[in-house]
């Protein structure tokens, strides 16, 4: 099985959380968007329950990035959630690091074609458990 709910346990109000923390540590306003925060906050809460495979959990982080649902740091916002759920998989140090390297490229908006193809590879290859 290749899919879970990765999200699953990262409702709205963490992710609100996550950008605060973020903002607050750079020493920049945090808040919400007035164009996307809205539009970003009803896309997570319809799909943060689903089962997904690792790389549509990014790419739902990706989309939300897009979405710009606050005033500053986004993408890091949406990166840092894919980064933490990554190192949930217990992968060996090297590999993890290259994954959640790939991730934050992807959220990013970033990344190669071959990046995007190799993570997508590596997802589909891997044996969750539920």
């Amino acid at each position: 099985m290749s899919s879970k709910a990765w999200l699953a346990n990262v409702p709205w109000e963490l992710v609100v959380w996550q950008n605060a923390q973020l903002c607050d540590f750079k020493k920049a306003h945090h808040g919400p968007s007035s164009d996307g925060y809205e539009a970003c906050k009803q896309y997570w809460d319809s799909s943060h329950q689903n089962m997904m495979t690792l790389h549509e959990m990014v790419e739902t982080c990706r989309k939300c990035h897009r979405l710009a649902p606050f005033t500053n740091y986004n993408g890091n916002t949406f990166a840092a959630i894919a980064r933490s759920l990554i190192d949930t998989l217990q992968l060996p140090a090297e590999t993890a690091t290259l994954i959640r390297s790939l991730a934050g490229h992807i959220v990013a908006g970033v990344a190669s074609d071959e990046e995007i193809e190799a993570f997508k590879k590596f997802s589909d290859s891997l044996k969750l458990e539920r």
